[in-house]
């Protein structure tokens, strides 16, 4: 008689990672309970979250495990945690889900995206509306129709504070449809004129992510991002233009600090 090696393990030894370490101290941003606020700032980038502490004060270090900074502190008298997600879709999705485990209930991305139509310039802001999922993280959570969308209220504050902080300064603010490719240097002319043809306003690697897994979730999210660089128009952060791309990044920081305090996140 030969064993049946599809049945080794029963039902009830089968890991459901849906329940895995809530309420712990997680396994791979490494932050536990208490450590954090109920809104964070999500950076791509590790070395932006200190830019994004120079705005705190009382600014602790939480963890720093893998591509996953936490640096937690107070503006305006809200209590404000900063944790870098890494480059993409799968390590965003991992930081979020860990993040709301703990107790983070609102994100705000703030990141770095290439406009797709003409006149938007390095340092620009961007505000997301919605994003079109070219990745493969969130096809294994929702079927492909299902949205990736922002928290409105949001959406609207991100709007309105940025078009508020920017009067006068030079620097425009753009909202719109994003998308989230996957693969950095597999972004074709080809798949460029196609995007700016449906109208898209920028890419980054991110938002797809962050959007689908707050809505299944019941988390509110949003992104702000500053742009590096033109796609169409040929402006790249590569010309000199990184001191234009930093003064955006600053603007978005603080629109978004001042949404959390609006909002009361």
């Amino acid at each position: 008689m030969t064993a049946d090696l599809t049945k080794t393990s029963s039902a009830s030894s089968i890991v459901d990672k849906s329940a895995a370490g809530v309420d712990a101290r997680q396994y791979h941003i490494g932050v536990a309970p208490g450590e954090v606020s109920s809104v964070a700032l999500l950076p791509g980038d590790p070395f932006r979250v200190p830019m994004i502490a120079e705005f705190l004060t009382d600014v602790v270090e939480v963890a720093h495990q893998r591509e996953h900074l936490t640096m937690t502190g107070t503006y305006k008298g809200r209590r404000i945690t900063a944790t870098s997600t890494g480059m993409g879709c799968p390590s965003t999705a991992i930081a979020v889900e860990e993040l709301a485990r703990v107790g983070v209930t609102s994100f705000i991305r703030v990141g770095s995206s290439a406009g797709l139509q003409p006149g938007i310039k390095p340092g620009d802001l961007l505000v997301s509306e919605g994003t079109l999922r070219n990745d493969g993280t969130t096809a294994a959570y929702a079927h492909h129709g299902f949205p990736a969308v922002p928290d409105l209220e949001i959406a609207l504050t991100l709007r309105r504070i940025a078009e508020e902080r920017t009067a006068g300064t030079g620097t425009s603010v753009f909202s719109g449809i994003n998308a989230s490719d996957d693969a950095f240097y597999a972004e074709t002319p080809a798949w460029i004129a196609e995007l700016n043809a449906l109208g898209i306003l920028n890419v980054e690697m991110e938002s797809s992510a962050l959007y689908v897994v707050a809505r299944l979730r019941g988390l509110r999210a949003g992104m702000i991002c500053a742009t590096s660089s033109n796609l169409v128009d040929g402006a790249s952060l590569y010309d000199g233009t990184k001191d234009a791309l930093k003064d955006g990044w600053m603007r978005s920081i603080e629109v978004a600090l001042d949404t959390a305090v609006a909002l009361e996140l």
